[in-house]
Protein backbone atom coordinates (compact mmCIF):
# COMPACT_ATOMS: atom_id res chain seq x y z
CA UNK A 1 0.00 0.00 0.00
CA UNK A 2 2.89 2.29 0.63
CA UNK A 3 3.92 2.16 -2.99
CA UNK A 4 0.55 3.05 -4.42
CA UNK A 5 0.41 6.74 -3.28
CA UNK A 6 3.79 7.45 -4.79
CA UNK A 7 2.75 5.99 -8.11
CA UNK A 8 -0.50 7.90 -8.08
CA UNK A 9 1.31 11.21 -7.49
CA UNK A 10 3.77 10.50 -10.24
CA UNK A 11 0.95 9.73 -12.61
CA UNK A 12 -0.78 13.00 -11.80
CA UNK A 13 2.43 15.03 -12.46
CA UNK A 14 2.98 13.20 -15.75
CA UNK A 15 -0.56 13.93 -16.89
CA UNK A 16 -0.22 17.64 -16.03
CA UNK A 17 3.04 17.91 -17.99
CA UNK A 18 1.52 16.25 -21.02
CA UNK A 19 -1.43 18.71 -20.92
CA UNK A 20 0.85 21.76 -20.72
CA UNK A 21 3.24 20.74 -23.44
CA UNK A 22 0.91 21.46 -26.45
CA UNK A 23 0.09 24.94 -25.13
CA UNK A 24 3.78 25.74 -24.77
CA UNK A 25 4.51 24.57 -28.28
CA UNK A 26 1.60 26.69 -29.63
CA UNK A 27 2.90 29.87 -28.01
CA UNK A 28 6.40 29.19 -29.15
CA UNK A 29 5.21 28.82 -32.75
CA UNK A 30 3.52 32.29 -32.80
CA UNK A 31 5.76 34.99 -34.49
CA UNK A 32 7.22 37.70 -32.17
CA UNK A 33 7.31 41.39 -33.24
CA UNK A 34 9.88 43.99 -32.24
CA UNK A 35 8.91 47.67 -31.55
CA UNK A 36 10.36 48.74 -34.91
CA UNK A 37 8.09 46.27 -36.73
CA UNK A 38 4.87 47.82 -35.39
CA UNK A 39 3.14 49.97 -38.05
CA UNK A 40 3.12 53.68 -37.20
CA UNK A 41 -0.55 54.05 -38.15
CA UNK A 42 -1.37 51.53 -35.48
CA UNK A 43 -0.10 53.93 -32.82
CA UNK A 44 -2.52 56.56 -31.47
CA UNK A 45 -1.98 60.08 -32.97
CA UNK A 46 -0.47 62.59 -30.51
CA UNK A 47 -2.84 65.32 -29.44
CA UNK A 48 -1.36 68.85 -29.91
CA UNK A 49 -2.06 71.24 -27.06
CA UNK A 50 -4.03 74.44 -27.87
CA UNK A 51 -1.99 77.38 -29.17
CA UNK A 52 -2.67 79.47 -26.10
CA UNK A 53 -1.81 76.62 -23.74
CA UNK A 54 -5.30 76.94 -22.31
CA UNK A 55 -6.53 73.41 -21.76
CA UNK A 56 -9.56 74.49 -19.79
CA UNK A 57 -12.90 73.63 -21.36
CA UNK A 58 -14.65 76.57 -23.04
CA UNK A 59 -16.56 78.74 -20.68
CA UNK A 60 -14.80 77.49 -17.57
CA UNK A 61 -12.11 80.23 -17.35
CA UNK A 62 -12.69 82.50 -14.39
CA UNK A 63 -11.39 86.12 -14.94
CA UNK A 64 -8.91 87.18 -12.30
CA UNK A 65 -9.06 90.66 -10.71
CA UNK A 66 -6.30 93.20 -11.44
CA UNK A 67 -3.48 93.45 -8.93
CA UNK A 68 -4.02 95.88 -6.10
CA UNK A 69 -2.95 99.43 -6.97
CA UNK A 70 -3.43 98.99 -10.73
CA UNK A 71 -5.28 102.05 -12.11
CA UNK A 72 -8.42 101.23 -14.05
CA UNK A 73 -8.12 101.49 -17.84
CA UNK A 74 -8.98 104.92 -19.19
CA UNK A 75 -12.24 105.12 -21.01
CA UNK A 76 -11.78 105.52 -24.70
CA UNK A 77 -12.29 109.11 -25.72
CA UNK A 78 -13.62 110.15 -29.14
CA UNK A 79 -10.92 111.45 -31.41
CA UNK A 80 -10.97 115.22 -31.45
CA UNK A 81 -9.91 117.07 -34.60
CA UNK A 82 -6.70 118.98 -34.28
CA UNK A 83 -7.39 122.54 -33.22
CA UNK A 84 -5.92 125.20 -35.49
CA UNK A 85 -2.72 126.71 -34.22
CA UNK A 86 -3.31 129.97 -32.43
CA UNK A 87 -1.43 132.73 -34.18
CA UNK A 88 -0.87 135.99 -32.46
CA UNK A 89 -2.16 138.85 -34.57
CA UNK A 90 0.52 141.02 -36.00
CA UNK A 91 0.84 144.50 -34.61
CA UNK A 92 0.38 147.51 -36.79
CA UNK A 93 3.26 148.14 -39.12
CA UNK A 94 5.01 151.43 -39.42
CA UNK A 95 3.60 152.65 -42.72
CA UNK A 96 4.88 156.15 -42.41
CA UNK A 97 1.60 157.61 -41.15
CA UNK A 98 1.18 161.11 -42.59
CA UNK A 99 4.21 160.57 -44.83
CA UNK A 100 2.27 158.23 -47.09
CA UNK A 101 0.67 159.64 -50.24
CA UNK A 102 -3.08 159.93 -49.87
CA UNK A 103 -4.36 161.63 -53.01
CA UNK A 104 -8.06 160.96 -53.39
CA UNK A 105 -9.25 161.24 -57.03
CA UNK A 106 -12.82 161.79 -55.87
CA UNK A 107 -11.99 164.88 -53.82
CA UNK A 108 -11.39 168.37 -55.22
CA UNK A 109 -7.75 168.95 -56.11
CA UNK A 110 -5.87 170.89 -53.42
CA UNK A 111 -4.48 174.28 -54.28
CA UNK A 112 -0.89 174.19 -55.51
CA UNK A 113 1.04 177.09 -53.92
CA UNK A 114 4.42 178.48 -54.98
CA UNK A 115 4.47 181.64 -52.87
CA UNK A 116 6.54 180.98 -49.75
CA UNK A 117 5.18 184.23 -48.28
CA UNK A 118 1.90 182.45 -47.65
CA UNK A 119 3.52 180.02 -45.25
CA UNK A 120 3.23 180.50 -41.48
CA UNK A 121 6.43 182.00 -40.12
CA UNK A 122 7.61 178.81 -38.30
CA UNK A 123 7.10 176.78 -41.49
CA UNK A 124 8.86 179.36 -43.65
CA UNK A 125 11.82 179.48 -41.25
CA UNK A 126 12.28 175.69 -41.19
CA UNK A 127 11.98 175.56 -44.98
CA UNK A 128 14.70 178.18 -45.40
CA UNK A 129 17.04 176.52 -42.89
CA UNK A 130 16.82 173.18 -44.71
CA UNK A 131 17.47 174.78 -48.10
CA UNK A 132 20.41 176.71 -46.67
CA UNK A 133 21.93 173.49 -45.29
CA UNK A 134 21.50 171.79 -48.66
CA UNK A 135 23.20 174.63 -50.52
CA UNK A 136 26.21 174.45 -48.15
CA UNK A 137 27.04 170.94 -49.30
CA UNK A 138 27.67 169.89 -45.68
CA UNK A 139 25.14 167.26 -44.68
CA UNK A 140 26.07 167.68 -41.02
CA UNK A 141 24.20 170.98 -41.05
CA UNK A 142 20.98 168.97 -41.19
CA UNK A 143 21.66 167.35 -37.82
CA UNK A 144 20.19 170.08 -35.56
CA UNK A 145 17.20 170.39 -37.88
CA UNK A 146 16.49 166.65 -37.77
CA UNK A 147 16.57 166.62 -34.00
CA UNK A 148 16.40 163.44 -31.93
CA UNK A 149 14.09 161.39 -29.74
CA UNK A 150 10.35 161.42 -30.28
CA UNK A 151 10.46 164.60 -32.33
CA UNK A 152 13.21 163.42 -34.70
CA UNK A 153 12.45 163.78 -38.40
CA UNK A 154 11.20 160.56 -39.97
CA UNK A 155 13.75 159.49 -42.58
CA UNK A 156 12.32 156.11 -43.53
CA UNK A 157 8.97 154.36 -43.61
CA UNK A 158 10.54 151.72 -41.37
CA UNK A 159 12.71 152.01 -38.30
CA UNK A 160 16.31 153.06 -38.80
CA UNK A 161 19.25 152.12 -36.65
CA UNK A 162 22.21 154.22 -35.78
CA UNK A 163 23.04 157.80 -36.66
CA UNK A 164 20.51 159.63 -38.89
CA UNK A 165 23.19 161.50 -40.85
CA UNK A 166 24.99 158.23 -41.55
CA UNK A 167 21.67 156.84 -42.75
CA UNK A 168 21.18 159.77 -45.14
CA UNK A 169 24.69 159.30 -46.51
CA UNK A 170 23.79 155.70 -47.19
CA UNK A 171 20.87 156.86 -49.34
CA UNK A 172 23.12 159.08 -51.41
CA UNK A 173 24.99 157.94 -54.48
CA UNK A 174 28.16 159.60 -53.21
CA UNK A 175 30.03 159.11 -49.95
CA UNK A 176 29.51 162.65 -48.63
CA UNK A 177 25.75 162.82 -49.15
CA UNK A 178 25.71 165.67 -51.68
CA UNK A 179 23.28 163.83 -53.97
CA UNK A 180 20.68 163.46 -51.25
CA UNK A 181 21.15 167.17 -50.41
CA UNK A 182 20.47 168.05 -54.04
CA UNK A 183 17.29 165.96 -54.05
CA UNK A 184 16.10 167.56 -50.82
CA UNK A 185 16.70 171.06 -52.17
CA UNK A 186 14.93 170.32 -55.46
CA UNK A 187 11.92 168.94 -53.61
CA UNK A 188 11.66 172.11 -51.49
CA UNK A 189 11.92 174.32 -54.60
CA UNK A 190 8.74 172.82 -56.03
CA UNK A 191 5.26 174.01 -55.23
CA UNK A 192 3.60 172.80 -52.04
CA UNK A 193 0.15 171.92 -50.72
CA UNK A 194 -1.57 172.59 -47.41
CA UNK A 195 -3.32 169.38 -46.30
CA UNK A 196 -5.65 168.42 -43.43
CA UNK A 197 -6.07 172.03 -42.33
CA UNK A 198 -7.54 172.45 -38.86
CA UNK A 199 -6.75 168.86 -37.79
CA UNK A 200 -3.93 167.33 -35.73
CA UNK A 201 -2.54 166.02 -39.05
CA UNK A 202 -2.28 169.47 -40.61
CA UNK A 203 0.86 169.73 -42.76
CA UNK A 204 2.61 171.66 -45.47
CA UNK A 205 4.01 169.15 -47.93
CA UNK A 206 6.54 169.43 -50.78
CA UNK A 207 6.31 168.66 -53.66
CA UNK A 208 2.63 169.12 -54.43
CA UNK A 209 2.58 165.87 -56.47
CA UNK A 210 2.19 164.19 -53.10
CA UNK A 211 -1.49 165.19 -53.01
CA UNK A 212 -2.40 165.12 -56.72
CA UNK A 213 -3.35 162.10 -58.84
CA UNK A 214 -0.61 161.66 -61.43
CA UNK A 215 -3.07 161.14 -64.27
CA UNK A 216 -4.46 164.65 -63.65
CA UNK A 217 -1.14 166.47 -64.06
CA UNK A 218 -1.07 168.82 -67.03
CA UNK A 219 1.91 169.23 -69.38
CA UNK A 220 3.45 172.07 -67.38
CA UNK A 221 3.19 170.09 -64.12
CA UNK A 222 4.78 167.04 -65.72
CA UNK A 223 7.78 169.21 -66.69
CA UNK A 224 8.09 170.22 -63.04
CA UNK A 225 7.82 166.57 -62.03
CA UNK A 226 10.64 165.56 -64.39
CA UNK A 227 12.93 167.98 -62.54
CA UNK A 228 12.71 165.54 -59.63
CA UNK A 229 12.15 162.09 -61.16
CA UNK A 230 12.93 160.37 -64.45
CA UNK A 231 10.39 159.33 -67.05
CA UNK A 232 10.92 155.71 -65.95
CA UNK A 233 10.12 156.66 -62.37
CA UNK A 234 7.01 158.43 -63.57
CA UNK A 235 5.76 155.33 -65.43
CA UNK A 236 6.34 153.18 -62.37
CA UNK A 237 4.49 155.60 -60.12
CA UNK A 238 1.56 155.74 -62.56
CA UNK A 239 1.21 151.99 -62.17
CA UNK A 240 1.26 152.39 -58.40
CA UNK A 241 -1.21 155.25 -58.61
CA UNK A 242 0.60 157.92 -56.61
CA UNK A 243 3.78 159.95 -56.29
CA UNK A 244 6.12 157.92 -54.06
CA UNK A 245 9.47 159.69 -54.48
CA UNK A 246 11.00 161.93 -51.79
CA UNK A 247 8.67 164.34 -49.99
CA UNK A 248 8.98 166.74 -47.08
CA UNK A 249 6.41 167.54 -44.42
CA UNK A 250 6.51 170.47 -41.96
CA UNK A 251 3.90 171.14 -39.27
CA UNK A 252 2.35 174.61 -38.75
CA UNK A 253 4.56 174.88 -35.65
CA UNK A 254 7.66 174.48 -37.79
CA UNK A 255 8.59 170.90 -36.92
CA UNK A 256 10.25 168.99 -39.77
CA UNK A 257 8.12 165.86 -39.66
CA UNK A 258 9.43 163.67 -42.47
CA UNK A 259 11.76 163.32 -45.45
CA UNK A 260 11.02 159.94 -46.96
CA UNK A 261 10.56 158.04 -50.20
CA UNK A 262 8.56 154.92 -50.93
CA UNK A 263 5.03 153.71 -50.38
Amino acid sequence: MSGQPRGLALSIRLAAFCAAAPLTLCLASSPAYTLSEIKREDLPSPVAPPADDDISPPGTTVPMPDPLGTPPPAASQPTQPDEPEQVEPEGPTNDGGMANPHADPDEPLPEVVYDLGKLPEPVRRMHDLIVEACKSGDIERLRPLIGKGDTMTQLSLSEIEGDPITFLKGLSGDAEGQEILAILEEVLNAGYVHVDAGTPQELYVWPYFFALPLDKLDARQRVELFKIVTAGDYDSMKQFGAYIFYRVGITPAGQWTFFVAGD
